[in-house]
C-alpha cells in the first residue's frame, strides 16, 4: 500500500471504517516498520484495527493478551517437557540404556519440542500482524522485555540460538490507560489516540456491520449513545455495545427506538447497575 488513502480503502473493504488519522497512522507503521501504540477508551476500535489490518493484508493475526503477572515465558516460548521426557525414554529403550548423554541432550532442544508463544510465533511467521493487547495491564518488567524484542525483532533462546524475523511483523499495541505506558516504549512506537466515533461515523459503522438495520433505528441508537458518553458513567458504551444494542432491538422486531424499549434493553449497552440507574433517571433515552 502506497498511501494512507489505499490503507483506508483496504480497511473499508473489511468493514472497518477508519478516519484519516487512523489510516495515516497505520500506513506510517507499515512504511516505517515501527510499532503503533493505540490508546483510547474501551470500545473505540483499537483491537478491531489490528484485526482489520490483518484481514486487509491477507496475513495472520497473532494476538498476545496482556494481563497482570504475564512474564516472558508466557509471551515467548516454552519447552514441551512431557514430550522431551518421552523422547529420552525412547532413546534409552532403543539403545538398551547405553546412549550418548550429550547427543541425547542436544536432541531435546530442537524445533520439534519448542512451543512458540505469540511473540516467538510473530518472529517466525512474519509477515503477520502482531497484536499486543492491553499492554497497560502488564508490569514494568514485561514492558522492558517487550521493548527489547521490538527493538531488534529478535530473541535469543539459550538452548537453541537466535530467532530473528526475516521481515518485521506489523505490531499494534493497545492500551486503555489503566496506567501510563513508559516513555521508553512510547519512543519506540508511533502513537495514535482513538476517540469514540462522532454521530455520522457511528451510524455508518452500524449500517456497515448490520446491513439490514433500519436507518432510523441506527440513527436513534447512535444519538442515544452519544448522549450517554457525555455522562459520567463507570463504563461509557463503545462501538461494540452499539452493535449489541442494535442487534437486541432488531431481535425484538423494533424498527425505531422508544423510551420503553430502550429502558428494557439497557443490559445490552450498559454493564453496571449504577450506570443503568443514572441513564434511566437522566431522560437521555427519550428519542
Amino acid at each position: 500500500m502506497t498511501s494512507p488513502a489505499e490503507v483506508a480503502a483496504a480497511l473499508d473493504k473489511t468493514g472497518y471504517l477508519p478516519d484519516d488519522g487512523i489510516a495515516t497512522a497505520a500506513f506510517l507503521a507499515m512504511r516505517m516498520r515501527r510499532p503503533l501504540l493505540t490508546e483510547g477508551e474501551p470500545g473505540t476500535g483499537k483491537t478491531a484495527l489490528a484485526q482489520a489490518l490483518a484481514a486487509a493484508l491477507g496475513v495472520d493475526l497473532i494476538r498476545l493478551q496482556c494481563h497482570e503477572g504475564i512474564d516472558a515465558a508466557q509471551a515467548l516460548y516454552d519447552w514441551d517437557f512431557p514430550r522431551q521426557l518421552l523422547h529420552l525414554r525412547t532413546l534409552e529403550a532403543a539403545s538398551g540404556g547405553e546412549f550418548d548423554a550429550d547427543a541425547a541432550e542436544s536432541s531435546l532442544y530442537t524445533p520439534r519440542f519448542l512451543l512458540s508463544r505469540p511473540l516467538l510465533r510473530a518472529l517466525q511467521e512474519a509477515p503477520c500482524v502482531l497484536l499486543v493487547d492491553e499492554i497497560d495491564r502488564a508490569d514494568d518488567e514485561f514492558e522492558a522485555f517487550l521493548l527489547e524484542v521490538l527493538s531488534e525483532y529478535a530473541v535469543s533462546i539459550p538452548e537453541y540460538g537466535e530467532v530473528r524475523a526475516e521481515q518485521p511483523p506489523i505490531v499494534i499495541l493497545t492500551s486503555n490507560r489503566t496506567r501510563e505506558v513508559h516513555d521508553a516504549l512510547k519512543r519506540r512506537c508511533l502513537y495514535h489516540w482513538l476517540e469514540h466515533p462522532d454521530l455520522d461515523r457511528e451510524v455508518a459503522i452500524l449500517r456497515r456491520r448490520l446491513p439490514g438495520v433500519d436507518a432510523r433505528l441506527a440513527e436513534q441508537v447512535a444519538a442515544s449513545l452519544q448522549r450517554m458518553r457525555q455522562m459520567e458513567l463507570l463504563k461509557p458504551p463503545g462501538v461494540a455495545e452499539a452493535i449489541d444494542w442494535t442487534q437486541a432491538l432488531q431481535a425484538l422486531g423494533a424498527d425505531s427506538l422508544d423510551t420503553e424499549t430502550a429502558a428494557t434493553t439497557l443490559g445490552a449497552v450498559l454493564k453496571y447497575r449504577e450506570d443503568e440507574a443514572r441513564v434511566r433517571a437522566s431522560g437521555v433515552l427519550a428519542p
